[in-house]
């Protein structure tokens, strides 16, 4: 080979391996993990307010990049500058800075899971997110006085009280409480069948007011198998004008309730005492599950107007005082004996109330 052939060659192989060096040695910048073998998680917070550049030097100062510049370079080069999804996220020294980008802009971020229970209130509800960091209780609490976001999410009362359907939720740290109440209620109307509505009509109810008589059901039950039985209970006292004298219903209107209820608290007259009205309270006093909304809808047929707790998670049902007042006097007061077993008859059922006419006595 000439010289002229080789220095030629010079002139088109050493750009080309220079760009190749170039290549490899940006990959490696850009696509080496800090520790490809450390594959240990590490929690990271996008907040809303950071732009890439403060998250970037976060990143570095977690140890989870080398440098700032891979992130924002990549950012800027792949447009995704602005894309970046606030959020937590588990990320880990053994993923590539490509990696870690990608699963911010894609919003891989971790959820954190509350339970709602059926029979909750909306006063339990804060605390809960507060305690799995999601919600403050003060902000949570906040959004559910918002009358116009009552409005905005169709809720046809004063209170959200019976619309924040009880299930699993999984939401990210620091979600706005209008986003939780916006999934609560959505989780609602998904479990509320269409066959309802027509249900409704049967009735002659409103949607609210199911859910009041639902919610009592809920708080009255310990045991979802008696739920349209307990219904049936409330159905036969509202047909013959009789009050429903629900020990559950007057606690809710007792504020900074001590768990012990009294005989003034029986006879002191507050919305919500239904010893005092007739009828049902002005609205749900918790928030019932799909088992009691579903039993408030379609109550077992029964004569039954009394019901008592037979301190084993059941209930006594009966059709008249005598058998009511026998039942409370053996499994409220121990006076005589209990059945060896569960029995058919009304006589062997009695209904949870107090000695006089309640139709449940508190355990």
């Amino acid at each position: 080979m000439t010289r002229k052939a080789i220095l030629r060659a010079l002139y088109i192989l050493v750009p080309l391996a220079s760009a190749l060096l170039t290549y490899v040695g940006l990959q490696g910048f850009f696509g080496w993990p800090v520790n490809p073998t450390d594959t240990t998680t590490i929690l990271f917070e996008v907040r809303p307010d950071e732009n890439v550049r403060q998250i970037a030097r976060k990143l570095e100062e977690a140890s989870l990049i080398r440098s700032p510049f891979t992130i924002t370079t990549l950012a800027k080069l792949q447009k995704k500058d602005t894309l970046v999804m606030a959020g937590e996220y588990e990320l880990s020294p053994s993923m590539s800075p490509q990696q870690i980008l990608d699963s911010m802009v894609e919003g891989r971020m971790i959820l954190r899971k509350v339970t709602i229970k059926e029979g909750s209130t909306i006063k339990d509800v804060g605390p809960i997110l507060e305690q799995a960091g999601i919600a403050t209780t003060s902000d949570f609490n906040a959004a559910l006085q918002d009358t116009a976001l009552l409005e905005t999410l169709r809720v046809p009362a004063s209170s959200f009280e019976g619309y924040l359907f009880p299930e699993t939720y999984r939401f990210q740290k620091n979600t706005p409480p209008r986003k939780i109440l916006e999934k609560m209620r959505s989780e609602f109307d998904k479990n509320w069948p269409s066959l309802w509505d027509a249900r409704l009509i049967e009735l002659e109810m409103t949607k609210h007011q199911v859910l009041t008589l639902a919610s009592i059901i809920e708080k009255e039950s310990g045991n979802v198998e008696e739920q349209p039985l307990i219904s049936s209970v409330f159905y036969n006292r509202l047909a013959k004008g009789m009050r429903l004298q629900a020990d559950p219903t007057v606690i809710y209107g007792i504020p900074n309730f001590d768990g012990n209820i009294t005989k003034e608290h029986l006879t002191t007259a507050t919305p919500y005492n239904t010893y005092v009205i007739q009828g049902l309270p002005p609205g749900p006093i918790s928030n019932p599950g799909a088992s009691a909304i579903k039993a408030a809808l379609f109550p077992r047929t029964s004569d039954f107007l009394f019901f008592v707790g037979n301190g084993k998670g059941k209930h006594i049902f009966s059709e008249t005082l005598d058998q009511h007042n026998d039942a409370v006097n053996i499994f409220q007061r121990g006076i005589g004996a209990q059945p060896d077993a569960p029995q058919e008859t009304p006589a062997a059922q009695a209904a949870s109330a107090q000695a006089d006419s309640s139709p449940s006595t508190m355990p």
